[in-house]
């Protein structure tokens, strides 16, 4: 039996030493490296940055050769871009930044992006820079550009970017406080990036065998031929990237408004009133991920305080119009982004015109509709059956009973004549339960069964 169980347990050693020189590759034999790719093609937000934080992290979990970031982007949120480029100097695998397809940009957030990639490259007829930060002017006025602090600021960090990776800081600079913009040939050719590649493909392997430093250390890159994977943005990644886009959260926060007044003033329905109050938070969250004029929060919150103060007055408007005024203004200057692009400014101010438009449309359906309400009587109280004619059942003298509208009441002769049964009367006025009448001075003895009300 002990000799069985030995030539057994020999037996699975030699199996498990065949099975592992069988697995083992051969010296000469080796793997096909990888690189994980993310797409920055939109305004870079909140839900980017994480984005570019979680493909980081797989590539360092996973050992990938590199993370490639393709840049198509105007530019975007301060806060986000800050933590992406925290990201990228911590990283213990390389970042390669590179500014793709043919005719995109890196513009604003993007060339901070580039700027710090371990290699940055460009495709042909692709443009960078023009990073110099702005602020929401008057209405009819384009932007201008933004306090000299805010523009040192910026500045240095860019210079400090630069210099960090070996690139021109002087010449980067620049990109910030002339807002100096290169083509895929100029920044070549200034050492603004270090290369140009048709494609990812093309890219991979021109960088083959090039040395970078990363926060692990110096690392040979060993790119050709790699499997690019592409990591698209994540559920939750695409709602953060939602929200957190100013304009989209304005429109979510003027919903949540339109639809909680709507619900306030058509209960029951319960449709606006949930979905008012879904979008409201989505966007109160989507304001806390980006930079705001706490001032204009104030003119937001007078607008609809005022919208619904127009409703319980009867001031046929001018508390609804101060109050569009009051959100449109609001949601104008509430953003202070420097790093979007000016276009993007000229059409936020756009979306609050048009978040005026439709409010004055709502504000008058309203409006028409509670004017309506009022200039009709009341259809219950003390006047609801006003000069409205009953039939005598039980003899008044002065009281007795009457049939209005199928309905028995209790009713008193106003004037305390006697009112013989079946006799059509006119109510004068209701008090309680009693109603006062008179004789109908066109009663011809019409019988009660003849009654029509």
């Amino acid at each position: 039996m002990k000799l069985i169980k030995f030539g057994l347990a020999i037996s699975l050693f030699v199996f498990s030493c065949l099975s592992l020189y069988c697995t083992t590759p051969s010296p000469g034999e080796t793997t096909q490296p990888s690189v994980y790719s993310v797409k920055v093609d939109d305004t870079v937000t909140e839900g980017t940055a994480r984005h570019i934080q979680r493909g980081i992290y797989l590539a360092e979990r996973d050992q990938a050769e590199a993370v490639l970031i393709l840049l198509n982007t105007p530019g975007g949120l301060v806060s986000a871009t800050l933590d992406i480029l925290q990201a990228m100097s911590s990283s213990n695998v390389p970042i390669i930044t590179y500014v793709s397809p043919q005719g995109a940009i890196a513009a604003s957030a993007g060339t901070f992006i580039l700027i710090n990639g371990h290699i940055a490259a460009m495709s042909p007829a692709t443009t960078c820079g023009a990073a110099m930060p702005v602020t929401m002017a008057s209405p009819g006025e384009s932007p201008q550009a933004a306090d000299q602090k805010t523009i040192n600021f910026l500045a240095g960090h860019m210079k400090s970017i630069a210099g960090g990776r070996g690139r021109p800081a002087d010449l980067a600079e620049k990109f910030v406080t002339e807002n100096l913009a290169l083509n895929n040939n100029e920044a070549l050719e200034a050492g603004v990036v270090d290369i140009n590649a048709a494609d990812p493909a093309d890219l991979l392997q021109k960088i083959d065998g090039m040395a970078v430093k990363t926060n692990a250390g110096d690392r040979r890159l060993a790119t050709a031929g790699a499997r690019i994977t592409e990591l698209p943005l994540n559920v939750n990644e695409q709602l953060i990237h939602l929200v957190s886009n100013p304009t989209f959260a304005m429109i979510l926060l003027m919903i949540g408004i339109y639809g909680l007044i709507i619900g306030f003033y058509s209960p029951g329905f319960l449709l606006p009133e949930i979905a008012g109050s879904i979008s409201l938070v989505l966007g109160l969250a989507g304001m806390g991920l980006f930079r705001g004029n706490l001032a204009a929060v104030f003119l937001i919150l007078l607008g609809a305080g005022l919208l619904v103060a127009e409703f319980f007055t009867s001031t046929y408007g001018v508390l609804g119009v101060g109050g569009l005024v009051s959100i449109v203004l609001g949601i104008m200057f509430f953003p202070t982004e420097p790093l979007m692009p000016p276009a993007w400014f000229s059409a936020f101010k756009l979306l609050a015109l048009g978040v005026g438009v439709v409010g004055a449309l709502l504000m008058s359906t309203i409006i028409m509709g509670v004017s309506r309400i009022r200039r009709h009587k009341p259809v219950h109280g003390e006047d609801e059956f006003h000069n409205t004619a009953a039939y005598v059942v039980k003899e008044l003298n002065p009281g007795g009973m009457v049939r209005l509208k199928g309905e028995m009441w209790q009713a008193v002769s106003k004037n305390g004549h006697t009112i013989g049964e079946g006799k059509k009367v006119k109510v004068l006025e209701r008090q309680g339960l009693v109603l006062f009448v008179s004789p109908d001075i066109n009663n011809n003895g019409t019988d009660a069964a003849k009654e029509e009300n």
